[in-house]
């Protein structure tokens, strides 16, 4: 800044207010200092400049998410940008993919450029390596999945009760044999989806056939595989509960390759993009990630501005939306939609 300060002929102080986009200097002195920075090279150093300050802040937060480019991440990370960026903060974010040694790998990079706080998405089993990755005041929210061995406040939605719900939906319209297809297992959020599933099942005194419940389907292609091998059986089921996006996705396709998209109901969990332009257009639990993202940001905010309670849950509630593939009956059958022949 004084290299800066000399080749604009001004002084240190006015080169300081023009970076931090201060309003009370000259148009003329802001010319010579941005030409000056321009013929300079010349970057702040935000990590020298929270040293500097008294609350030690660098106004950046690091968010860590299963994948950004999915619907729902994506969706979760804009709610967070927008809070962030009515604060003058920025947003550090990178995907985990499901890797635990990557979220570590992310969470001690962001560390390192001295972020105000996290939010996590956590895929590992436990996060008690943040205590020694994050500095002793950096406070952390957990978003979609509830961490483990390190405190911090946690936005969820009802992931049991939603999947209780898609599955008495399909029991009223007088399914038996409902398939349940979800992604790892080892994921809390396909455990919990399960559990409401096999909840909904045992209080209509259905016994759970296991033959008809998948999981480790962590892609629309392993889910289409799935569905075609359940229909290659010789006792299919009559509708499938299909816990994620992107195994709703490829459940799908499947039906519409086996011409069963009129014939079998389906229920998934999440909503994703044209999901009500398809044909038959699809029912869905939906999660509400607009108001998950704003609330774990407000949360971390409220954490970063000094608010030392204890660590809270806030749970977020999901929707059943009807548009037509969960209100197929059994026994409903339409031209071109029976399986005979597609095999």
């Amino acid at each position: 800044m004084n290299d800066v300060a000399r080749a604009a002929r001004v002084s240190l102080k006015t080169v300081s207010r023009v970076v931090n986009g201060e309003e009370n200097v000259s148009p003329v002195l802001v010319a010579q200092v941005r030409s000056a920075i321009e013929l300079l090279n010349y970057s702040p150093d935000v990590g020298a400049g929270a040293l500097r300050r008294s609350d030690r802040r660098t106004e950046m937060i690091a968010l860590l998410l299963e994948d950004v480019g999915n619907p729902f991440s994506a969706s979760l990370h804009r709610a967070v940008e927008d809070e962030a960026r009515a604060r003058g903060v920025q947003v550090l974010t990178g995907s985990l993919d499901e890797c635990p040694a990557r979220e570590r790998e992310l969470a001690r990079a962001f560390t390192m450029r001295r972020t105000d706080g996290l939010i996590m998405a956590p895929v590992g089993p436990d996060q008690g390596y943040l205590a020694t990755e994050l500095r002793v005041d950096t406070p952390v929210v957990f978003v979609d999945r509830p961490g483990a061995g390190f405190p911090g406040d946690t936005v969820l939605a009802t992931n049991v009760l939603g999947a209780g719900e898609a599955t008495r939906h399909l029991l009223a319209h007088g399914h038996r044999r409902i398939a349940c297809l979800g992604d790892y297992s080892r994921i809390s959020t396909a455990r919990l989806r399960q559990e409401g599933y096999l909840a909904a099942l045992r209080e209509a005194g259905i016994e759970p056939d296991p033959r008809l419940i998948g999981s480790e389907l962590h892609t629309a292609l392993m889910a289409e595989c799935k569905v075609i091998e359940l229909f290659h059986r010789p006792d299919p089921p009559t509708a499938l509960f299909t816990s994620q996006n992107l195994v709703t996705a490829g459940a799908v396709r499947a039906l519409r390759r086996l011409g069963l998209h009129r014939t079998v109901a389906l229920v998934g969990f999440d909503d994703f993009p044209m999901a009500d332009l398809l044909e038959p257009a699809i029912t869905v639990v939906a999660q509400d990630p607009v108001v998950m993202g704003r609330t774990a940001a407000q949360a971390l905010f409220r954490r970063i501005d000094g608010d030392s309670t204890p660590p809270a849950e806030h749970w977020i509630p999901t929707t059943l939306i009807r548009r037509g593939s969960g209100e197929i009956r059994p026994g409903t059958h339409t031209t071109g939609d029976r399986l005979a022949g597609s095999l």
